[in-house]
């Protein structure tokens, strides 16, 4: 009876600590802002901040997002803003401010506001192929008729 008991009584716990970690376990999705660096300025004067930092450029953009790695779509295009690192906050800089910065750099806007191939399409694929398996897997496969034959 001994042999019994004991396997039962470690499943037992098993499944109590499963369930109670399955629950405090969530996966996020909705949306949310990404914040990416794109360019890192000279750490001069001019660059500065009150705290003693140095700012650099970044892209905030805002994305419909699962578990913070499957990005479905972009609901914000994005825009450069200053960024402290250290820090991780960001500051809303004046558009001809902006333009003053990039160009002193002699940067091109363009290629700073370019999003990375994944963020833009790579959720979709990942997607449409998860949903292309789970559509897959539910259609039943066709039989191969079996014929008796006398020997």
């Amino acid at each position: 009876m001994n042999l019994f008991k004991q396997p039962l009584f470690i499943a037992l716990i098993i499944m109590l600590f499963s369930n109670s970690i399955a629950a405090k376990v969530k996966i996020p999705f909705g949306e949310r802002e990404v914040l990416n660096k794109v360019y890192d300025l000279p750490n001069t004067d001019e660059f500065k901040l009150k705290d003693g930092n140095f700012m650099d450029l970044a892209t905030l953009h805002k994305e419909f997002n699962i578990a913070y790695f499957l990005p479905l779509y972009i609901m914000e295009e994005p825009k450069i803003v200053g960024y402290d690192e250290k820090t991780e906050a960001f500051y809303d800089i004046p558009q001809n401010e902006i333009d003053e910065i990039i160009a002193s750099q002699k940067l091109k806007k363009e290629n700073l506001l370019q999003l990375p191939f994944y963020t833009k399409y790579g959720g979709k694929l990942v997607a449409g192929l998860i949903i292309g398996l789970l559509i897959w897997g539910s259609i039943p496969s066709k039989k191969d008729k079996v014929e008796p034959r006398n020997v």
